[in-house]
């Protein structure tokens, strides 16, 4: 159990650009992962990734659960205790819309991601100069993983996805401004900016209005009978906001986007210095 110097704490860690660097993770994170885990802390992953797009790389770590689809889903312990998704009617309906406007996208599910037909060629064309020019840092792990392949790897294509079940959605490419798209979808959909900032406007993530990754904290907190002054988040992009508010000691990733940082309580370093431990360090997580 955790000193009494250390209560025992509940950690929310987003992904990308904080847990990991394009899906590779410093063996300095891994290891304070499992270290706080041993005296008793609780670790999550709280990520706007599906879990079908989360590897196994990524969850070799050990962690107390996960939150997915930027809390639309939540499993602890092996217990799924939420999976929420788009009603079937605006479902169909924000694919229509994309389709018409020749947007590039993936519908994220639990199960699979799930493109059009020959998506994959125009995602390599947009993500393979992003991805292959990611830095490589001492201390991560793999380097022979293939971030684009966390995203085609579990990918389901056809030619109508109208039927699809899904909770969210990442727009990679679209030629016209999604912001207004989006505003005529009325209000029960969301858009925020995509966590690959190198994309700029022409990308984001659609979402279910309301649903955000504290939405998926709540419910563990319930579940687990947390005290949400025990609760630590630590995320660097947009769907990182409400997760840093809502968190007893919200921590975001120097660099990150602004709005993070102005709810944050204190930065740490991202991936490349080993930020996640850093952070676990000054929270007396490490014994």
């Amino acid at each position: 159990m955790p000193s009494q110097t250390a209560r025992r704490r509940a950690v929310f860690l987003d992904i990308d650009g904080t847990y990991a660097d394009h899906g590779l993770a410093p063996d300095a994170h891994v290891a304070a992962v499992r270290t706080a885990r041993r005296l008793g802390h609780l670790v999550f992953v709280c990520t706007g990734r599906p879990l079908s797009m989360v590897p196994g790389h990524i969850l070799d770590a050990g962690f107390d659960g996960t939150i997915t689809g930027a809390g639309a889903r939540v499993e602890v312990n092996g217990v799924v205790l939420s999976d929420q998704r788009f009603e079937p009617e605006l479902a169909a309906l924000i694919v229509e819309t994309l389709d018409a406007h020749g947007a590039a996208y993936i519908l994220e599910a639990p199960e699979a991601l799930h493109g059009r037909t020959g998506v994959d060629q125009r995602l390599r064309e947009v993500l393979g100069p992003i991805f292959a020019g990611r830095p490589q840092h001492e201390g991560i792990l793999s380097t022979d993983v293939d971030p684009l392949e966390d995203i085609l790897g579990p990918m389901q294509y056809s030619d109508d996805l109208r039927s699809t079940s899904y909770a969210k959605i990442s727009v990679f490419d679209s030629p016209v401004p999604l912001k207004g798209l989006i505003e005529k979808l009325g209000p029960d959909v969301g858009l925020i900016p995509s966590s690959l900032s190198a994309l700029g406007d022409r990308a984001g993530e659609i979402f279910m209005a309301g649903m955000h990754k504290a939405v998926g904290i709540q419910v563990v907190e319930a579940r687990l009978g947390l005290h949400r002054a025990d609760i630590v988040a630590i995320g660097d992009s947009a769907n990182d906001i409400e997760m840093l508010e809502y968190a007893g000691v919200g921590i975001a990733v120097e660099g990150g986007h602004p709005g993070v940082l102005a709810v944050a309580d204190r930065t740490t370093a991202g991936p490349a210095g080993a930020g996640v431990a850093l952070a676990f360090a000054d929270l007396g997580l490490l014994g």
